[in-house]
């Protein structure tokens, strides 16, 4: 004999956000690394952008751990988009500081992530794609605006390197 799954009273709302922020992710990661950018990189880079922030600051930004935050910056040097400099206001610090180049790039990828999220609100009726957006950033700013704290961590969704 077989259990029987308990009824379900509400839709899924984990698997409808994870799927979809799945599905955005690899549409994003393809997108971009048609220019040679990962979706780490062009956080680093456009937030880099806005003002002088150290690593520190960009990876907390970007949610990364402090290893992969060296790796994006190094693949960043590597590629002469950005590159480590003392910080004008505290000599201590280091900051990442984009080049000439990096905001070139910045830009274009900006456009292409813009593209990404309009083909994805696309499939939507107009009025849902606001209705949509709206609702979201009431979560994200209300009560899915932390993480609790558990003794067990939720484990975030492994992005396949290729």
């Amino acid at each position: 004999m077989t259990a029987m799954a308990p009824a379900r009273t509400e839709p899924d709302l984990s698997y409808l956000l994870d799927h979809t922020s799945h599905v955005l992710r690899t549409r994003m990661s393809a997108a971009l690394a048609e220019i040679g950018l990962t979706p780490r990189m062009h956080c680093v880079l456009v937030h880099a952008l806005e003002e002088e922030r150290t690593q520190a600051q960009l990876a907390e930004i970007g949610d990364m751990d402090k290893t992969t935050m060296v790796v994006t910056v190094d693949a960043l040097e590597k590629a002469g988009l950005a590159e480590r400099r003392p910080s004008r206001s505290d000599r201590r610090a280091r900051i990442i500081a984009v080049t000439e180049e990096g905001a070139r790039i910045a830009g274009r990828s900006q456009e292409i992530v813009d593209a990404v999220h309009q083909q994805a609100l696309s499939s939507l009726p107009g009025p849902e794609r606001g209705s949509l957006l709206r609702a979201l950033t009431l979560l994200t700013e209300g009560h899915l605006a932390t993480p609790v704290e558990s003794p067990r961590p939720a484990r975030r969704a492994r992005q396949r390197e290729k």
